[in-house]
């Protein structure tokens, strides 16, 4: 009976390092192929470019690959134990950094049954990262963004979603990462919000920026980063021409279209009770809903309905009421709104919401409620999470100091030691513009 090999890899692009260590593997016996699923990888680095089902196909065309199998998690254990592979192969880079206790575990469990580790040399100078890199200074067609939203809410326990009003917010939300507990942690996507929106221009949260004004700024977004996008798309306008938006956004390649179920001249959500805040009814909201699905033309764009209930100071019950109406109306997800601290009327509204609904998005903006963690949040039910207005919130004040600073002292030199950062250091962020 031949003897089998085992190799784990994410297989989404393929390159001269993976071909060596297939054909090496080959060497010992048949080479089965852990094929890394989009939940697996999710939470430990970038959603891959290609479906499952799509590496998957390639990966079965490579010579010396005798079967492909699922690896559900980023531990190599479920699978060695269910498999019992005689021999586990990777690469040697894994003796040092963050993925050092894989291998202490692989270890442990060939041992146990019996099994052996081979180590080959890493191949320099080429990997999927530094590829995929360079594929990201090129930027993705509108229909791999429009899509990689739907593939995040189904591998992600919860999904981060930054507010980006400009080029540059955008690119911090694409970039930028941190290390937990040896667990790479970025944001999943962006939020263009209707408030950071008109703020950022000086004028008020009424929807007096028009929807074109507001795509052409959203197109320097585009231009510089890869990762989805949702849409505030406020109230949705009349109903004849929400069917237009919901084209034109999806011909962009934005991932979600967020309208909330209010009529009139639009009033911030945050002024909750202390302004005007009338609903449509559900009757109303439910066509806006069904026209936007019959519009879209591919089955990846979402149509999300922002429930504005508990902001108008109606209760949990019309809250669920109104939402699982459009849930049966076809939207994609919902997204549940409050000003309340405590977070309790959220948290009743999504533990309820579930009892009867157990696969629809729910979507938060925990502004007020911001004690909350994502972990906690993700307990509660929810899918996604919204920072909807911090990149504009947190420069204003920044500015400001900057500004005032100068003034004071007659002078930019204790202005640029204490609020900026070096002009190379923010021209380094622009890609095509590295200074050494």
């Amino acid at each position: 009976m031949a003897k089998t090999v085992y190799l784990g890899m994410i297989g989404d692009i393929m390159h001269p390092g993976y071909i060596n260590i297939i054909n090496e593997g080959a060497k010992y016996g048949d080479v089965i192929i852990g094929l890394f699923t989009d939940k697996a990888i999710a939470n430990h680095r970038r959603l891959p470019y290609l479906t499952w089902e799509q590496r998957k196909t390639v990966v079965e065309q490579i010579k010396n690959v005798s079967k492909v199998v699922a690896q559900e998690e980023w531990s190599y254990i479920p699978n060695l134990i269910k498999y019992k592979p005689d021999y586990i192969i990777h690469g040697d880079d894994w003796k040092t950094g963050p993925e050092k206790y894989l291998r202490d575990e692989v270890y442990k469990v060939m041992e146990e049954i019996n099994g052996h580790v081979i180590e080959i040399p890493y191949t320099k100078g080429i990997t999927a990262s530094s590829i995929q890199k360079e594929i990201g200074t090129l930027g993705v067609t509108p229909q791999m963004r429009l899509s990689s939203l739907r593939r995040l809410i189904a591998a992600k326990p919860i999904v981060r979603i930054l507010e980006s009003h400009n080029g540059l917010t955008g690119l911090i939300a694409e970039h930028t990462k941190v290390d937990v507990n040896g667990q790479e942690r970025e944001f999943d996507g962006m939020w263009a919000s209707s408030l950071t929106d008109s703020t950022s221009k000086g004028k008020p949260d009424i929807e007096a920026v028009d929807l074109t004004t507001r795509l052409h700024d959203l197109n320097d977004t585009l231009e510089v980063t890869t990762k989805p996008v949702i849409f505030d798309g406020d109230t949705g306008g009349k109903v004849e021409h929400f069917v237009f938006t919901v084209r034109t956004l999806e011909r962009l390649g934005i991932s979600c279209v967020i309208i909330e179920d209010k009529t009139g001249l639009k009033q911030n959500s945050l002024f909750g009770t202390d302004a005007i805040q009338t609903q449509d009814t559900i009757e109303g909201f439910c066509r806006k809903i069904r026209a936007g699905k019959e519009a879209q033309i591919t089955r990846d764009f979402m149509i999300v309905s922002r429930c504005e209930s508990l902001i108008a100071g109606k209760t949990v019950d019309d809250a669920l009421e109104r939402c699982h109406a459009y849930v049966e109306a076809g939207v994609d997800g919902v997204m549940i709104h409050s000003k309340e601290k405590s977070g309790e009327d959220i948290k009743e509204f999504c533990t309820r919401f579930r009892e009867k609904d157990d696969h629809t998005p729910i979507i938060v903006v925990p502004t007020t409620f911001n004690q909350f963690t994502e972990e906690e949040l993700a307990t509660w039910g929810i899918n996604v999470v919204i920072y909807a207005n911090h990149m504009l919130r947190s420069a204003y004040p920044a500015m400001l100091k900057c500004a005032e600073t100068i003034l004071r002292t007659s002078r930019s030199l204790e202005a640029s030691e204490q609020y900026c950062m070096p002009i190379k250091e923010i021209l380094n962020l622009i890609p095509g513009t590295k200074i050494k």
